[in-house]
Parts: C-alpha cells; structure tokens; sequence
C-alpha cells in the first residue's frame, strides 16, 4: 500500500527530529519546514495529503497559514500539534479548517492516528481535550466572527512584527513593501478593531490572545 505523503512544520529542531522518527516508519515525510510562510510555500509546491503542524511558528502562526492555504487549495488537510491546551485554540483550530488537533505530549499515543483520520477527511481530537469543546461548541451561539478574526492575513503578518518591536521601516524591510503600506495597513486594523493608538492596538493584541500564538 503507498503510504500517505506527509509534511511537517515545526521552528524546533529537536521537537521536529523526534516528530520525523515518529511519523517516518508510517508515512512519507516528504518536506520539514520552520515557519508559517515556507509552510504555504512549501505546501502549493509538494502538495501533501497531510500536513502536521505545530501552531505557534515565526512569521506567520499555523492557524493563519491554514487560512490562507485554504484560500489556495480547499481540500488541505491539516493536523496541528501543540502546546496548547486551552480549548478556544482548539474551537479556532477547527473553525479555520483543521481536521486534527493534537497536543505535543499526547503525540506518540495520538499522532499517527490524527493523520490517518485527516486523510480520510475525518476530525480528530486530543482525548484531553474532547469533552470541554465539544461543551463549548453546544453553548455557542453563531455570530460575527471575533474582531481580531476580520484581520487580513497581511495584517496579522504585521500585526506579529510590531508586536515583536519592529518599526514599520524594519517591517517594510522584512515584507518587501513600503514603509507607507504598512502604516496603512496599521490604521486599517485600528479601524477595523476600534481603537486609535498603536498603543492599543499592541494591547488589544495582548488582550485578544493573539500574542500568545
């Protein structure tokens, strides 16, 4: 039987090389990458039937590079393996498009077996934490998404960088645009999220939870 083409993102080397002897006796590990831009990158060009990914990355974070990869290919596949226990990550995880969610110190017991259901286009999990979202998905109400949600791709790219303390000419350096277009892009998001500073927006950031993914 061919075995399924997997890639992998993660920025620690470590974590990645004990996740390559894990993953390599059931899977073909076809691309190991370390940030979220070369995960889009990488995906459009080696296309693999699942992508496992950790959440926190440099650049851009798992959750947006799985937006923006569904913007490019609707039936990607993605399982993210994470630190992270709180459940909302897991609910923002799934409602961007992700068909597994499994945490870090759970992986030898439940990685393979989120890989295999998110081939076969079936959601999987962390035991750990089922019960608590499934709780929350039933209480719930449908609504606007939250405000730091109708954020661009783009923004949230800059939104991580002034949060890490660059200036918008270090920005436009780093993203190959002008210094101007980041400051518009800047006072678009304090419109978009309602407050007048940049300042408050790094605040709102820190507030919302974005910071710590």
């Amino acid at each position: 039987m061919k075995k399924l083409r997997v890639m992998l993102a993660d920025d620690h080397r470590i974590v990645a090389e004990g996740l390559q002897r894990l993953l390599e006796p059931e899977f073909e590990l076809i691309g190991i990458v370390e940030d979220g831009r070369a995960l889009i990158d990488s995906a459009a060009d080696l296309k693999p039937d699942v992508i496992v990914a950790d959440i926190s990355m440099p650049e851009i974070n798992g959750i947006d590079a799985l937006e923006e990869l569904k913007r490019i290919d609707p039936n990607v596949k993605v399982v993210f393996l994470t630190m992270h226990r709180k459940v909302a990550y897991a609910k923002r995880a799934l409602d961007a498009g992700a068909l597994g969610y499994v945490l870090k110190h759970s992986a030898p017991d439940e990685l393979v077996l989120a890989v295999r259901a998110a081939a076969a286009g079936r959601t999987f999990v962390t035991s750990e934490l089922t019960d608590e979202l499934i709780r929350m998905l039933q209480s719930s109400k449908s609504g606007a998404p939250e405000p730091i949600e109708q954020l661009t791709l783009r923004q949230r790219e800059i939104l991580r960088l002034l949060l890490d303390g660059h200036s918008a000419k270090s920005i436009a350096n780093r993203l190959d645009i002008s210094p101007r277009t980041v400051e518009s892009h800047k006072y678009s998001m304090m419109e978009t999220l309602g407050v007048s500073t940049t300042a408050e927006l790094i605040r709102f950031a820190f507030q919302s939870g974005f910071a710590d993914i």
